[in-house]
């Protein structure tokens, strides 16, 4: 216990859970153990919120959150924008639902097997094949939402908002697919990126030589560009999934 507990109350500046994270990642496999012991509650209050029920540490479900937790700390980097806190949440929200579906699935396999199913069991099935697939869509629209909440939440700390990114996205479709570009080539450059998000500007000097667009254009579309390098960036499932629907237009 003694590395969590220095953190805790020994002298100087309480380590935040970021920093706890970082250290973890060099290898501190104490300090790992001590912390996912530590927020197995917020693991749980996740899990059951997705369930919809109480969930004990003896549920399989919990195992499933508490993997997830571990690989929020293990994958965690300052560029995800968010808290680890809310990067842990939606991908212990997402590793539940994958698992939820798999059993529903292996179910549903294991009903179908059945022969000479009598109307009544086939009538079931479809009833709860209905409430199933109404169940998966109020939890997605949640993640979606989360993701939402989260992206703007990154944004403001760009000193933008969400509805500013939307009022002033570009227009035209070629306009868009050029903004994006140029957030592709920050991201895909580890120093720009990084220069990005520390410094919360876009270094136009260094990206108009390598892309295509004018120094105009992306001082025009300077807040947009920033907005795509940050889903780029994020783990933003569902937004990345829009980006692929422009790109693939």
């Amino acid at each position: 216990m003694k590395p969590l507990l220095n953190v805790l109350f020994g002298v100087g500046r309480r380590k935040t859970l970021e920093e706890m994270a970082v250290q973890i990642q060099k290898g501190d496999g104490q300090l790992q153990n001590e912390v996912i012991d530590q927020y197995k509650p917020f693991i749980a209050k996740t899990v059951s919120s997705v369930c919809k029920r109480y969930i004990h540490e003896t549920d399989d479900e919990f195992s499933i959150g508490l993997i997830a937790f571990n690989e929020a700390i293990e994958k965690y980097t300052k560029e995800k924008g968010s808290s680890l806190l809310s990067f842990a949440e939606l991908i212990i929200k997402r590793r539940v639902i994958d698992y939820i579906r798999k059993e529903v699935r292996v179910r549903s396999w294991h009903f179908d097997l059945k022969e000479d199913m009598e109307d009544e069991g086939a009538q079931s099935k479809i009833e709860a094949d209905l409430s199933i697939h109404a169940y998966h869509k109020s939890i997605e629209q949640e993640l979606r939402q989360q993701e939402i909440i989260q992206f703007h939440e990154v944004l403001q700390k760009f000193g933008m908002s969400l509805s500013e990114i939307v009022e002033q996205s570009p227009k035209h479709y070629d306009a868009r697919i050029n903004a994006i570009e140029v957030a592709q080539y920050i991201v895909n450059q580890d120093e720009v990126c990084e220069q990005l998000f520390k410094k919360k500007q876009i270094p136009i000097r260094q990206i108009e030589r390598h892309v295509k667009v004018s120094r105009k254009t992306i001082e025009r579309n300077r807040k947009y560009i920033i907005a795509m390098a940050i889903v780029l960036t994020g783990d933003y499932i569902y937004l990345k999934d829009y980006l692929k629907g422009v790109l693939n237009h």
